[in-house]
């Protein structure tokens, strides 16, 4: 037997997103539209760093006493401790009861990494390793839990026929799951539908988590970046911390603060007691002492500033309304050019109720490939697009079009 060449490992297929962005670089048309990636763009379709960002930065940059030490396993306190009230509340139970264990992570998708690695080794499993994730969800949850030997099941979500939330369908999957079965949740903006529940929708929700004895795995990878306010798109993961619904909560700052390539999240997980928070603390610091030993700094200190400061703070939260401002008057104008201008067939309420940074357009996959070969609009197959990709020079052409697909005129 020779020596191991690796000539019999799969060639595994590209990223789809990553593919559809490289696909659109390549593109020489002049008027080609990405609707596919999910990052900000400003108006004039850039990339778009916060003003608050430049300033925290200066203000690092002049700081006599800035060091490139190693950060603590679990990662820069001051960061960990601020991202714990934005996402939690300042005057949540959990901090002030000392239940709170928060986690320095590498973005939102180290934090879903680290959270699912934590259940699947600690969590009291009276079944199969499963989660159940929304129909559909970010992509990239399927191979986080599998790679963690933890099997994602489909719960209904998403409603074809109405562009909506299937309620029924994901309250009856709540009520008939296995008890202390472990459900992902989207706490706003959902990934990729931009379909949210309502408040009166997450208390039920919260109702029949508590009489199943499930476990929550918050996602929450848009909070101010939704609706302009931190708050309020932090209201479903506060509400189930002040029910006591046993959860964790996976945060992102790629997009709120337009972190995208500096990895900043953070991991909270919530337990009943503060005992056993002290002990959920030390394996998740073994855990992350295996995989990368310290987090990095740049993002942690710049995010930290922010939080921390409150002239810095409000600095942040008009940017954060800046972003979200753009991106709903881009839904409104859609919704005007397809509804009152071009008189497109079809219900397209859906683009203004619908929230975030994603759209499901409703139409199908034949339709949105059309869109990218006949009109170099690149979304991906399922009739997602990235709001932030439209801005005053496109929108219209995307407009028409989209209405041009959808009567069937390509």
């Amino acid at each position: 037997m020779s020596a191991e060449i690796w000539q019999d490992v799969p060639l595994a297929p590209p990223d789809s997103i990553f593919k559809l962005t490289a696909a659109y670089k390549a593109d020489t048309f002049p008027q080609k539209v990405n609707l596919g990636v999910g990052a900000y763009r400003d108006d004039d379709n850039k990339p778009w760093v916060l003003p608050v960002i430049k300033k925290a930065t200066q203000i690092l940059l002049n700081d006599p006493n800035l060091d490139h030490e190693y950060l603590p396993i679990t990662g820069l306190p001051e960061f960990t401790a601020g991202a714990a009230k934005l996402i939690l509340g300042a005057n949540s139970p959990a901090i002030a009861e000392g239940r709170a264990v928060s986690v320095q992570t590498i973005s939102g998708t180290g934090a879903n990494h680290l959270g699912a690695l934590f259940l699947s080794r600690f969590y009291q499993w009276d079944a199969p390793k499963q989660i159940y994730l929304s129909n559909p969800t970010w992509a990239n949850h399927h191979a986080i839990f599998k790679n963690v030997g933890i099997q994602p099941v489909d719960y209904p979500y998403y409603d074809p026929a109405t562009i909506g939330l299937d309620f029924d369908g994901f309250i009856g999957t709540l009520k008939s799951a296995a008890p202390r079965s472990v459900f992902l949740l989207h706490a706003c903006a959902h990934n990729p539908t931009g379909v949210d529940p309502t408040r009166d929708q997450w208390k039920h929700i919260a109702e029949v988590i508590i009489a199943k004895n499930h476990y929550a795995f918050f996602d929450c990878a848009y909070q101010g970046f939704a609706s302009g306010d931190l708050n309020n798109d932090a209201w479903a993961v506060r509400y189930f911390v002040e029910k006591g619904v046993p959860m964790l909560v996976c945060q992102s700052f790629a997009k709120n603060a337009g972190l995208y390539g500096e990895r900043i999240g953070a991991l909270h997980i919530v337990p009943p007691t503060k005992d056993a928070a002290d002990r959920v603390k030390s394996q998740l610091s073994v855990l992350q002492r295996s995989e990368i030993s310290n987090p990095p700094s740049y993002g942690a200190r710049l995010v930290s500033l922010i939080l921390n400061d409150s002239a810095l703070f409000d600095d942040w939260n008009r940017d954060i309304k800046t972003m979200a401002e753009r991106i709903i008057s881009m839904r409104n104008e859609l919704y005007l050019l397809l509804t009152e201008e071009l008189k497109t067939p079809g219900n397209w309420d859906h683009i203004i109720n619908q929230i975030g940074m994603f759209s499901f357009t409703g139409i199908n996959q034949s339709q949105s490939q059309a869109l990218i070969d006949t009109f170099h609009i690149y979304l991906t197959t399922n009739g997602r697009i990235s709001m932030a990709g439209l801005n005053s020079h496109n929108i219209r052409y995307f407009a028409e079009s989209l209405d041009k697909v959808v009567r069937g005129q390509v």
